[in-house]
Protein backbone atom coordinates (compact mmCIF):
# COMPACT_ATOMS: atom_id res chain seq x y z
CA UNK A 1 0.00 0.00 0.00
CA UNK A 2 1.25 3.65 -1.03
CA UNK A 3 1.54 5.83 2.17
CA UNK A 4 0.76 9.84 2.20
CA UNK A 5 4.63 11.96 2.47
CA UNK A 6 4.65 12.61 6.06
CA UNK A 7 5.54 15.74 5.51
CA UNK A 8 2.13 16.30 3.29
CA UNK A 9 0.31 15.11 6.06
CA UNK A 10 1.71 17.52 8.92
CA UNK A 11 1.02 20.35 6.69
CA UNK A 12 -2.73 19.40 5.82
CA UNK A 13 -3.27 18.88 9.42
CA UNK A 14 -1.59 21.83 10.57
CA UNK A 15 -3.84 23.69 7.82
CA UNK A 16 -7.10 22.15 8.88
CA UNK A 17 -6.59 23.37 12.53
CA UNK A 18 -5.93 26.74 10.86
CA UNK A 19 -9.30 27.03 8.75
CA UNK A 20 -11.15 25.06 11.87
CA UNK A 21 -10.70 28.18 13.94
CA UNK A 22 -11.29 30.16 11.17
CA UNK A 23 -14.90 28.41 10.90
CA UNK A 24 -15.70 29.33 14.45
CA UNK A 25 -14.81 32.57 14.26
CA UNK A 26 -16.52 33.26 10.99
CA UNK A 27 -19.71 30.94 10.90
CA UNK A 28 -22.07 32.47 8.31
CA UNK A 29 -18.72 32.52 5.32
CA UNK A 30 -19.08 30.46 2.75
CA UNK A 31 -16.47 30.18 0.84
CA UNK A 32 -14.27 29.52 4.46
CA UNK A 33 -16.86 26.92 5.20
CA UNK A 34 -15.89 25.97 1.46
CA UNK A 35 -12.17 25.53 1.92
CA UNK A 36 -12.50 24.33 4.80
CA UNK A 37 -14.58 21.05 3.70
CA UNK A 38 -12.55 20.68 1.09
CA UNK A 39 -9.36 20.27 3.46
CA UNK A 40 -10.76 17.71 5.36
CA UNK A 41 -12.25 16.04 2.36
CA UNK A 42 -8.53 15.47 0.94
CA UNK A 43 -7.63 14.54 4.41
CA UNK A 44 -9.77 12.00 3.80
CA UNK A 45 -8.84 10.90 0.72
CA UNK A 46 -4.97 11.14 1.66
CA UNK A 47 -5.44 8.94 4.75
CA UNK A 48 -7.77 6.36 2.71
CA UNK A 49 -11.06 6.83 4.99
CA UNK A 50 -14.40 8.19 4.84
CA UNK A 51 -14.74 10.45 7.57
CA UNK A 52 -13.15 13.49 9.04
CA UNK A 53 -13.19 12.35 12.23
CA UNK A 54 -11.24 9.01 11.58
CA UNK A 55 -9.13 11.11 9.12
CA UNK A 56 -7.77 13.39 11.34
CA UNK A 57 -7.33 10.25 14.18
CA UNK A 58 -5.55 8.42 11.47
CA UNK A 59 -3.57 11.16 10.40
CA UNK A 60 -2.31 12.27 13.99
CA UNK A 61 -1.13 8.98 14.51
CA UNK A 62 0.37 8.86 11.17
CA UNK A 63 2.79 11.63 11.90
CA UNK A 64 3.02 11.12 15.83
CA UNK A 65 7.14 10.68 16.74
CA UNK A 66 7.98 7.25 16.83
CA UNK A 67 5.04 6.01 14.51
CA UNK A 68 6.39 3.13 11.90
CA UNK A 69 6.60 3.57 8.75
Amino acid sequence: MLLPDRNTVERLLRHYRTQERTVLSSPSDLSVRRRFDDTAYTLCVLMGVRSTPEALRAAERYVAPGAPL
